[in-house]
């Protein structure tokens, strides 16, 4: 069984992601130990946004400092990329609890990038509330492709 955890900086605030993000939540919970841990995002005007965004990354690093076994993997474009089957077998293999992290909408602080092993779901960039939902289908083929349910073709 998969023991996850996204971690992210703010909620999905459009209606049509949080149904997407609840729907595949429900169809992972018989598969996978599944948590969401939501961080304050900071807000920001034009000329803060980097000040916003290093808070945002010490909110991350606080959490992240108290989870030294887990495995922590951070989205990012310029990440690693796999296939659903590569990410099937990654997850499958790894025996600690994965920690996805996602930013928010000003991105990652680069300590938190420099840091962590980086994944990319595309080549193309998605806001953060994409990426989340993106992530969750990702997580739950991966599962039915370890579980050989008729999912993924």
């Amino acid at each position: 069984m998969f023991n996850i955890c996204l971690l992210t900086i703010g909620k999905v605030k459009e209606s049509y992601l949080a149904k997407g993000v609840e729907e595949y939540l429900k169809r992972l919970r018989p598969y996978a130990k599944i948590e969401l841990q939501e961080l304050k995002p900071e807000s920001f005007s034009k000329g803060t946004k980097e000040k916003a965004k290093k808070i945002e990354g010490e909110r991350l690093k606080s959490f992240l400092e108290k989870k030294p076994d887990e495995e922590i993997i951070v989205l990012d474009e310029r990440g690693k990329q796999y296939t659903s089957l590569e990410l099937a077998q990654k997850l499958d293999q790894t025996k600690k609890k994965i920690i996805f992290v996602i930013g928010g909408s000003l991105g990652l602080d680069q300590e938190i990038l420099n840091k962590y092993p980086k994944f990319s779901l595309s080549n193309l960039t998605f806001t953060h509330e994409m990426a989340r939902l993106l992530l969750l289908e990702q997580i739950y083929r991966s599962v039915t492709i370890v579980n050989g349910k008729e999912y993924h073709y």
